[in-house]
């Protein structure tokens, strides 16, 4: 069994429904899923948002944030994922925006992504984690690295928040 697929079997058999807002992966992250039986009980959505006026109009993304910090930034991605979890049958949303490249862009090297994560956990309080990578490789190469490095990261990221919760 692959990453992706212990991934979601770990969405499975712990009963986390999905959402994504991607921009640069385009919709790998469920459509990597997607390709898996059974995940049909854990993937609620996917958003591919590209534009800053997508971002805004269907995740709620503010005009002030992109701005301030840009398109490839830890707060657009964690606006994004927190627009994608407004959803009530959404346990956790996962958000990534960056640079595939080819070229760098604006200053920012090719193969970075921002990611946010925003975990619904069962005291109904989200939990959110953001991180900046860099990926090598082409366009297309860093654009799937992306995509399972966010859903790769899931376990680790749930399990950690969890026995917090046990510790507080």
């Amino acid at each position: 069994m692959g990453p992706v697929e212990r991934t979601a079997q770990y969405l499975i058999d712990n009963e986390i429904r999905l959402a994504t807002a991607e921009s640069c992966t385009a919709g790998l992250i469920v459509s990597e899923l997607g390709g898996i039986p059974g995940c049909g009980s854990c993937v609620i959505c996917g958003l591919s948002c590209y534009s800053p006026q997508a971002k805004q109009y269907y995740l709620g993304v503010k005009r002030e944030t992109i701005e301030a910090c840009g398109l490839t930034s830890e707060k657009t991605s964690l606006e994004m994922a927190l627009g994608a979890l407004k959803n009530e049958m959404v346990d956790l949303a996962i958000a990534n925006t960056g640079v595939a490249g080819p070229d760098d862009q604006d200053g920012i090297p090719a193969g970075t992504l921002c990611f946010a994560w925003v975990f619904r956990l069962a005291d109904r309080k989200d939990k959110r984690i953001t991180e900046t990578v860099h990926f090598s490789g082409d366009r297309n190469e860093v654009r799937l690295k992306a995509a399972h490095y966010a859903l790769e990261r899931i376990p680790d990221l749930h399990r950690s928040l969890v026995d917090q919760r046990h510790v507080d």
